[in-house]
């Protein structure tokens, strides 16, 4: 018998009949904040356990969190391709120049970067338009606000973080008029003592709705401990204050990821750029306060069914900037392109772009 012969006898025996099963496909997240703190990373790692438990053993994943942009990023990036990772997801718009330099030193492995905008053969983006979830979350609070003023706590002057205060005002807009946003600055993804800092300010000021982009729960905290109210971002956190949270908008990642490495799987090249909403089902706002009028929780449900159709478009002219120029006109609606290097506040926000 030749050495085929018995090898194939072997694995007869052993019930491998057929090819040796194959290697799982190394897959790594990079996440800049703690999975633990919630928020952002958290609602990233939940698409991480989704695709855990769908691929099972075609996959194996290697998960980072807790790590800076700069030298430390790109040290851990290094570390996922000598551990032979071959699909990797940067989950933090910080991480962006440091993913691109290393898909130009790795041309075989496959990166996905999430909310930049800089690509290169092996390098693709993806974001969601949580600007519409956003929206919806400020007809929620223009509906809940007593004085007309809300407050928003926002890291980075990026186009990301502008879209969401734009559409949360124009969402608050749309019930009352006479609501305004003021925005604080903090210059952070996470950091409980500005966070908090930034929210008491704004509070002081008359705002009794919070809507933040930063992940710490220090903006909440502040709204319940004065009897206030404010919306969640990137996951749920009714549980955190069950009576200052009307909703929380969140990202879901899962369906995505799941694509991403169904793709990789099947031998499919680099994937386009994703930037999808309620019609792609990578947004969704949930935890609705039992107190939130049951007209306009319809409301809401109807807005998430016309921008999942395309009927409803949240940056649909007429859309004035703060000076009350006309920015978009009747009847057009802002293209993807101005979507995203947005860097104007639309009427109704009170504050300034850092820089301007």
């Amino acid at each position: 018998m030749t050495i085929l012969r018995q090898m194939t006898a072997i694995f007869a025996a052993l019930g491998c009949a057929g090819a040796i099963a194959a290697e799982p496909l190394k897959v790594a997240f990079l996440h800049n904040t703690s999975i633990s703190s919630g928020g952002w990373t958290y609602a990233h790692d939940l698409g991480r356990q989704y695709v855990e438990k769908k691929f099972g053993d075609k996959i194996k994943v290697t998960n980072v969190d807790n790590i800076e942009t700069g030298p430390d990023a790109d040290r851990v990036l290094r570390e996922f391709v000598s551990a032979g990772n071959k699909l990797i997801f940067t989950t933090s718009f910080g991480f962006m120049d440091g993913t691109l330099k290393a898909a130009a030193n790795t041309p075989k492995v496959t990166f996905y970067h999430c909310s930049g905008y800089k690509t290169a053969p092996n390098l693709s983006v993806y974001n969601t338009r949580m600007y519409e979830a956003v929206y919806l979350a400020g007809v929620i609070a223009g509906k809940m606000s007593k004085s007309g003023k809300l407050g928003y706590v926002a890291p980075f002057p990026i186009p990301e973080i502008v879209r969401n205060i734009n559409a949360f005002e124009l969402g608050a807009k749309s019930v009352n008029p006479k609501a305004t946003t003021t925005v604080i600055w903090v210059n952070t993804w996470f950091d409980i003592s500005k966070e908090k800092q930034a929210a008491e300010v704004l509070i002081g000021q008359g705002a009794d709705v919070l809507m933040q982009n930063t992940s710490s729960s220090a903006v909440i905290k502040a709204a319940e401990d004065k009897g206030l109210y404010a919306i969640g971002i990137d996951s749920d956190r009714s549980a955190l204050a069950p009576k200052a949270i009307l909703a929380s908008t969140v990202p879901v990642w899962g369906p995505y990821y799941e694509r991403m490495i169904q793709a990789a799987l099947d031998g499919k090249p680099l994937q386009a750029p994703v930037f999808g909403g309620f019609e792609a089902g990578l947004v969704d706002v949930v935890g609705v306060n039992p107190a939130v009028p049951a007209a306009t929780v319809a409301q809401v449900n109807q807005l998430k069914g016309e921008l999942a159709s395309g009927k409803f478009n949240v940056f649909a002219g007429p859309v004035k900037m703060q000076d009350g120029t006309v920015k978009v006109a009747a009847g057009k609606n802002m293209g993807d392109d101005e979507l995203v290097s947005i860097n104007w506040f639309v009427e109704g926000v009170n504050g300034q772009m850092p820089g301007k």
